[in-house]
């Protein structure tokens, strides 16, 4: 898997890769090198994507770190946010 998510975004918005491109000023054909993985975008061109989707720019990114669970004091211990009993909770 690359780390652009230029194709996922595309496909949510209902934005083709010839519409992004007009809208950018490149060809049809470097974004599907992009969405492909076979070339990276410039910074310049990033931020050209990044505001004709209208998204942040880090949104184009898959995130490379795993996830790390938040964590909240409960009764003097610890506790992942999953593993709460939200029931009990007053």
């Amino acid at each position: 898997m690359g780390v652009i998510r230029l194709k996922e975004i595309l496909l949510e918005k209902g934005i083709s890769n010839k519409l992004l491109a007009e809208k950018v000023g490149v060809t049809p054909a470097t974004i599907s090198y992009i969405n492909n993985g076979n070339q990276f975008p410039k910074e310049d061109l990033l931020v050209k994507i990044s505001q004709a989707l209208d998204v942040d720019i880090k949104d184009l990114f898959y995130s490379t770190k795993d996830k790390e669970p938040l964590y909240v004091m409960r009764d003097g211990k610890y506790v992942a946010i999953g593993e709460m009993n939200l029931e009990n909770l007053k």
